[in-house]
């Protein structure tokens, strides 16, 4: 398709980010009819969109026995990273709703002080902490506590241990990057649905994890909010039904910012872009995930978990800019209508709905407030300019390549921004350095890597982006 044969000039020639991004404007017209075809019509010959399958291709069935939750049956839940956002969110659901939700074994990094006071509270059987040496620690802080003390375990194989503890039935994997392939694995491997809010495991590992998952008959369920919002949206479609996911983005930082603007301050005005980028228009959020929104990276990752998740092909993934983010995404059906997944911006919904999939729990007004339309005011809309946020043309690109060339899109991107942060590159090198790593990754991409060759391929793409920034070929790029 049109489409296709654009998305893979950024990877194929030596076509500046500019010139892609201009055939892409000039092909949108082209590539909407492509998408309005049948998908016996559709031109994926020649590409690995259909390689690795999917977690849920087009369809979200429940299954038809599920019980309950509630009197008496207790859904058993296991936490990948207990002491972070995911986590202590998780744990507040659990706590909530005590008659539906049990903790059975939790994973942390160091915060020992927090992770015992969960342990006080939620009495896990298993608990992992990341270095061996502060198991003493840890016991100390539990001594005399109600109730039995937990088996403590310690490293990469107790967070094996807890993803897969036997008594549990669904694993929440809260951990950020790599680190969570091999547990996420083991719980795959043991039969345990995923309650996934790592992005690592499908960006990274979706050509191992998703064959893993349907082989074994896992439930992979999305906790982020743009794809728990497709999820609910698909619950119940007819085979064929779904035509085209249509994933919302707030904007970020310079949703009202020209590109002309922000070359002007590249170069004259350089920590005026640094503060921006990191200053979020929405929400007061960390450095890395508020840049990652400005340069609107998080959506050009999303629409690469979107094809794991549910198989659409990328011709048939679009991205609309949504300010007053009400709208979480979208899909449109084989018969033209749109469905919308709404409510106001709250991580818990998607994190308590992979828990309690498939099953609705009825919550409190007072702790999750009802979307008021009236309060809501109006919804607006607007079409990304793919020159001002190349990552967009990038991560279809990476998608389209498939293998491990969408881990070492993220991981260059991560080493990208941690370098941008420190003020050691400029805001539009970001984009320079992703590109560099995929364009050097082209000879070495594996199509079907194992778990190692992701994690290598993951390492090597940070050592690539410092190598290119300490060898000084790169300074602040005034076009794009």
């Amino acid at each position: 398709s049109p489409m296709a044969n654009m998305m893979a000039a950024s990877l194929s020639s030596s076509a500046s980010l500019a010139g892609v991004a201009a055939q892409l404007r000039g092909t949108k017209a082209a590539a909407r009819t492509t998408a309005a075809k049948p998908q016996s019509a559709r031109a994926d010959a020649g590409n690995t969109e259909s390689r690795y399958g999917a977690c849920w291709p087009g369809r979200a069935d429940a299954p038809k026995d599920a019980p309950l939750l509630g009197n008496g049956n207790v859904k058993k839940i296991s936490l990948l990273g207990s002491t972070g956002s995911i986590g202590t969110q998780t744990l507040d659901i659990a706590a909530e709703h005590s008659d539906k939700f049990e903790i059975v074994a939790l994973s942390a990094g160091k915060n020992l002080d927090v992770l015992a006071a969960q342990i006080r509270q939620f009495k896990p059987k298993m608990v992992s902490i990341s270095d061996g040496a502060d198991i003493q620690a840890l016991k100390d802080l539990i001594k005399g506590m109600d109730g039995p003390m937990p088996e403590i375990l310690y490293g990469a194989d107790g967070m094996v241990e807890v993803a897969r503890h036997p008594d549990v039935d669904s694993t929440v994997t809260g951990i950020v990057g790599c680190a969570g392939l091999p547990p996420t694995v083991a719980a795959i491997e043991a039969g345990k649905n995923i309650c996934l809010a790592n992005k690592e495991t499908l960006i990274a590992g979706g050509p191992h994890i998703v064959p893993l998952a349907v082989k074994h008959g896992v439930k992979i369920l999305p906790a982020d909010s743009e794809h728990s919002a497709l999820f609910q949206c698909m619950q119940g479609l007819p085979e064929g039904a779904l035509r085209r996911i249509i994933l919302t983005a707030s904007g970020g930082a310079f949703r009202d910012t020209t590109l002309a603007e922000m070359r002007d301050a590249a170069k004259n005005n350089p920590e005026f872009l640094q503060k921006k980028a990191t200053t979020h228009p929405n929400w007061d959020m960390g450095a890395k995930i508020t840049c990652d929104s400005a340069t609107l990276m998080n959506k050009a990752l999303e629409v690469i978990e979107a094809h794991y998740l549910y198989g659409t092909s990328y011709d048939n993934i679009d991205v609309v800019i949504h300010p007053q983010s009400i709208i979480h995404s979208m899909i449109e059906t084989a018969d033209s209508s749109v469905l919308a997944q709404m409510g106001w911006p709250d991580m818990r919904l998607p994190i308590l709905y992979t828990m309690s999939w498939p099953q609705r729990v009825e919550c409190s007004e007072v702790t999750w407030p009802r979307l008021d339309f009236v309060k809501m005011g109006d919804l607006t809309f607007r079409e990304p300019d793919v020159e001002k946020y190349p990552s967009l043309t990038m991560g279809y690109a990476a998608g389209r390549a498939g293998g491990t060339m969408t881990g070492v899109f993220s991981a260059a991107n991560e080493a990208a921004v941690a370098l941008f942060l420190d003020k050691k590159i400029g805001y539009f090198d970001i984009y320079k350095t992703i590109e560099g790593a995929m364009e050097a990754h082209k000879n070495e991409l594996i199509l079907d890597p194992s778990l190692d060759d992701i994690v290598a391929c993951d390492l090597w793409a940070r050592a690539h982006v410092n190598d290119m920034v300490a060898s000084g070929s790169l300074t602040e790029l005034i076009c794009v």
